[in-house]
C-alpha cells in the first residue's frame, strides 16, 4: 500500500473518530462484520451502461444509462434512441436536428464507444458486477441498507435507478473508512484462471495499467437462485432492499407461473412461499421445494483513466450488431415509416 493511501485512511479513521456520529459508526461496523462473514468477493462479470460529459454541467462524466446491461451493444443502442427522441422531441432547429440525426445514422451501422455530439461527449462505458460471499453463499442485504420511506407491496412497482445521474469521479470521498479500503484493493483486480479466454485477461490485466482509479456505483439488490452449481441471478438490479423483495414476490405470484407454465400444484406452492415471505419483516430468503431464492447485495465498480471511465474492451462479446431502430425522420421532424 503506498504511503499516500495510508495517509488517507488514517485521515479517514481519524474523521470518523471525530464526528462521533452514531449512525455512521454503526454502517461502519457493519461493513467490518460483513469483510468478516462474508471474506470473499464473487465476480458476475462485465456490465454496460452510457455517460455523458457535458461542459454545460460541469467537467465530470455521469452515468445517463444506468450500467446494468449484459453487452455493449445494447447501451449503444440506448444511445441510438436517445438522440432519435431528442431530434424528435426536444428541438425546432433543423440544423440541431441533422447533427443529432447524423450521430443515430452512425450508430445504426457502426458499433462505436464514443460519440460527440452538439458539444457533449458520449460514451459507452464498462463497470465489473461483483458481490460478497462467504460459507452460506451471497451477502444478503445489511441491516443498515438504506429502504425506501413507504415499504409498500401494492400497486404498479417502478423503483427509479440511482445511477442516473450519478458521478464517476474515483477522487470523490468513498463513504467510509472499509469502502475506501475496497477501491484501493480493487485497484489490482483483474480476471484470473483458466476459465476466462487469454484475451478477456489480457484485456483485464492491461486495464489494471490503463484505468488504474476506481468508481464504485451505488449498490444494488437482486434476486439470486441457489442451483448445484452455485448462485445464479433471476432479477434485474433493484436500488433498495425492499424494491428487490417486492420483485422476488412478484416473480413468484405472477410472472413465473405464467412464463414457466407452472402446473396447479405448482402455483399453489409458490403462492403460498410468497405469502410467507411477505409476512415477515425484511425476509431475504424464500424456498420452494429445492430452490431456494435469496435477496442479495450487489456492488459494481467502473475503471477510470486519464480521459474517463473505461469504455468496453476489445474481448467484450456482442450478440447481435448494429440496426436501424427508428423510423427515418427528416431534418423538419417529419417521420417515414415505409423506408
Amino acid at each position: 500500500m503506498g504511503d499516500d493511501w495510508k495517509q488517507r485512511l488514517n485521515q479517514l479513521h481519524a474523521g470518523l473518530v471525530q464526528r462521533d456520529d452514531p449512525a455512521e459508526l454503526v454502517t461502519e461496523a457493519d461493513a467490518v462484520d460483513a469483510s468478516y462473514r462474508y471474506p470473499h468477493l464473487a465476480v458476475r462479470g462485465p456490465v454496460f451502461g452510457l455517460a455523458t460529459q457535458d461542459p454545460a454541467v460541469g467537467p465530470e462524466w455521469r452515468v445517463l444509462k444506468p450500467i446494468v446491461d449484459g453487452m455493449p451493444q445494447q447501451a449503444r443502442d440506448a444511445l441510438n434512441s436517445v438522440l432519435w427522441f431528442k431530434a424528435k422531441d426536444d428541438t425546432d432547429d433543423p440544423a440541431v436536428r441533422r447533427d443529432l440525426l447524423a450521430a443515430v445514422a452512425v450508430l445504426e451501422r457502426e458499433p462505436v464507444d464514443e460519440l460527440e455530439v452538439l458539444g457533449v461527449r458520449y460514451r459507452v462505458v464498462r463497470g465489473d458486477e461483483f458481490a460478497r460471499t462467504g460459507p452460506d453463499g451471497l451477502e444478503p442485504p445489511r441491516p443498515t441498507d438504506p429502504e425506501p420511506a413507504d415499504r409498500s407491496w401494492a400497486g404498479r412497482h417502478r423503483a427509479p435507478s440511482t445511477d442516473l445521474g450519478f458521478t464517476l469521479d474515483p477522487a470523490e470521498e468513498a463513504p467510509g473508512l472499509m469502502t475506501s479500503a475496497l477501491k484501493l484493493g480493487l485497484r489490482g483486480f483483474a480476471y484470473v484462471g483458466a476459465r476466462f479466454p487469454a484475451d478477456v485477461r489480457a484485456d483485464s490485466e492491461r486495464a489494471v495499467t490503463t484505468h488504474p482509479d476506481i468508481a464504485l456505483l451505488p449498490v444494488g439488490f437482486g434476486v439470486a437462485e441457489r442451483s448445484e452449481k452455485g448462485w445464479r441471478p433471476r432479477s434485474a438490479l433493484m436500488p433498495t432492499p425492499h424494491d428487490a423483495r417486492r420483485m422476488l414476490y412478484d416473480a413468484m405470484t405472477e410472472s413465473w407461473p405464467m412464463f414457466h407454465e407452472f402446473d396447479d400444484e405448482e402455483k399453489a406452492a409458490y403462492a403460498r412461499a410468497a405469502e410467507e415471505f411477505k409476512a415477515t419483516p425484511r425476509a431475504n430468503e424464500a424456498r420452494v421445494g429445492d430452490s431456494v431464492y435469496r435477496i442479495c447485495r450487489t456492488e459494481r465498480l467502473v475503471r477510470c483513466g486519464p480521459d474517463g471511465p473505461e469504455p468496453p474492451r476489445p474481448s467484450d462479446v456482442d450478440s447481435y450488431g448494429p440496426m436501424k431502430m427508428h423510423p427515418t425522420m427528416d431534418e423538419d421532424g417529419t417521420l417515414h415509416y415505409d423506408d
